[in-house]
């Protein structure tokens, strides 16, 4: 059988229905390697001045939920990189899709709780990336935020989407988007692509929509013509005390076409 996504067919802006082509409920006690991978410094050299790693305590799955966790570690330690070694005390978690799924044009959606608005310097996001960069490195090629929560400082109650690509403006970012119990309750964070205009839907109500105009050579609907990966992260905190810690919890995620 096909994915089933929680047996729901969300309609499209003509009426008709989407049909599911991703579904993940994290209902077994590991990541699905056959939908995720987990994406670490060592191999990426993916980094913010955090390290990413895949250990139990920055990644689980429990009570169906997937847990992504950034934490302060007792010392600092060695992260390596494949562009230079460096010292850190701070670890972050990043799952996404990449070589398993990806997909151009649809909806997608998470079900997600934050950690504490209350606590400053992290960054959560619900994102997208694209899975070959045809047109270039970041912002290129394009990056999609369906959801990212910041900490204190930004708007307790604020949740942002984004489209980045090269011409963005202040314009690319939805500014009202509040969820005022974001980091105690499961939300819904959604975004519908089409071929000219991103559609970003928090709890079924829409909250922002973006129509890219990117810089030439480009005309749209290029860099977002191309199949995007899903990606999930939790970034540390710069300010924080040793042994602390913060996590995302994703009940879920699906796509549809």
């Amino acid at each position: 059988p096909g994915p089933a996504c929680g047996g729901e067919s969300p309609s499209k802006p003509d009426g008709s229905s989407y049909t599911c082509t991703f579904s993940e409920d994290f209902t077994s006690s590991t990541l699905d390697s056959s939908k995720w991978m987990v994406a670490t410094t060592a191999q990426s050299g993916f980094t913010g001045g955090e390290c990413y790693v895949n250990t139990p305590n920055n990644i689980s799955i429990s009570d169906g939920s997937l847990h992504l966790t950034s934490r302060v570690e007792p010392a600092p330690f060695v992260c390596h990189s494949p562009y230079g070694d460096f010292k850190t005390t701070q670890t972050g978690a990043s799952v996404l899709s990449y070589g398993r799924f990806a997909q151009t044009y649809g909806r997608f959606e998470f079900r997600a709780r934050f950690p504490s608005a209350d606590t400053p310097d992290f960054d959560s996001a619900l994102w997208m990336y694209p899975q070959n960069p045809a047109y270039g490195g970041w912002p290129n090629s394009g990056e999609i935020d369906v959801a990212e929560w910041l900490g204190s400082g930004y708007g307790n109650q604020r949740v942002f989407p984004s489209v980045h690509y090269a011409g963005q403006t202040s314009a690319s970012t939805g500014m009202n988007c509040t969820v005022p119990d974001a980091d105690t309750a499961f939300h819904r964070y959604a975004v519908n692509w089409t071929a000219t205009t991103m559609y970003f839907y928090y709890d079924d109500q829409l909250c922002f929509q973006h129509s890219w105009a990117p810089n030439a050579p480009l005309i749209a609907p290029k860099p977002f013509d191309k199949a995007f990966d899903l990606v999930m992260t939790q970034t540390g905190r710069k300010s924080a005390v040793a042994g602390s810690s913060l996590t995302m919890d994703v009940d879920w995620v699906r796509a549809w076409k």
